[in-house]
């Protein structure tokens, strides 16, 4: 099976995280984000992840993926409760974090902005959306003040640090990739259960944190 993926992508890193937490193989297709033949030829538009089943048939959108890729063997690993403080939390964060996250991501060396054209792209179009970068990065040290109130709320919500609620379940799903992305943002600051929790999923999952190129 092969995976198309951007790796700043956090629906992308939801797709991923099952093949990980399963131990099985796929094939990691980075697309440029300037690419949009590729995906349009595979699914009919502009989107990932997407996945390429052995038959070749293809699938996308994130969760499904993850349903799927569970299910296949009928040995599902995502069979823990949800917690709905959990899903505020992830409602709550996801409110303001592209404001600090996007102007990082298009400066960062992922392999989706091999290209020039493929970084302008993503900057292009994305601040289509939110506004400039450079003005919202004036307003970083109040966002990053935010995130660290916010985790420490998250802090005491982690029930274990394989498992947010004791038994893997779809907020893990929704949780890391959240985590993962904050990884490129300097000056974050994570109480103990959050970093915990943060470094046994990434092992889990096999997916690298993104602190070595963090700015």
């Amino acid at each position: 099976m092969k995976l198309y993926i951007y790796d700043h992508c956090p629906f992308c890193v939801k797709a991923r995280m099952i093949f990980g937490l399963k131990n099985l193989p796929v094939e990691l297709v980075v697309m440029l984000n300037d690419d949009e033949a590729t995906p349009k030829k595979l699914i009919g538009q502009k989107m990932a992840p997407i996945l390429m089943k052995e038959d070749g048939s293809c699938m996308p959108e994130s969760l499904d993926i993850v349903h799927y890729i569970d299910k296949k063997d009928r040995e599902p690993l995502l069979t823990g409760k949800t917690n709905p403080a959990i899903a505020d939390w992830l409602r709550h964060i996801n409110g303001y974090l592209n404001k600090l996250l996007l102007p990082r991501i298009a400066e960062a060396p992922f392999a989706e902005f091999a290209t020039p054209e493929a970084r302008r792209y993503f900057k292009e179009k994305k601040e289509a959306n939110l506004g400039s970068f450079d003005e919202l990065k004036l307003h970083a040290a109040g966002y990053i003040k935010n995130v660290n109130d916010d985790l420490r709320r998250l802090d005491k919500l982690i029930v274990k640090a394989n498992a947010v609620n004791g038994e893997l379940s779809l907020d893990d799903i929704h949780l890391f990739p959240v985590l993962r992305s904050l990884s490129l943002i300097a000056g974050v600051e994570y109480p103990s259960r959050v970093a915990d929790y943060r470094d046994n999923l990434a092992k889990q999952t096999q997916i690298n944190l993104l602190s070595s190129v963090a700015v």
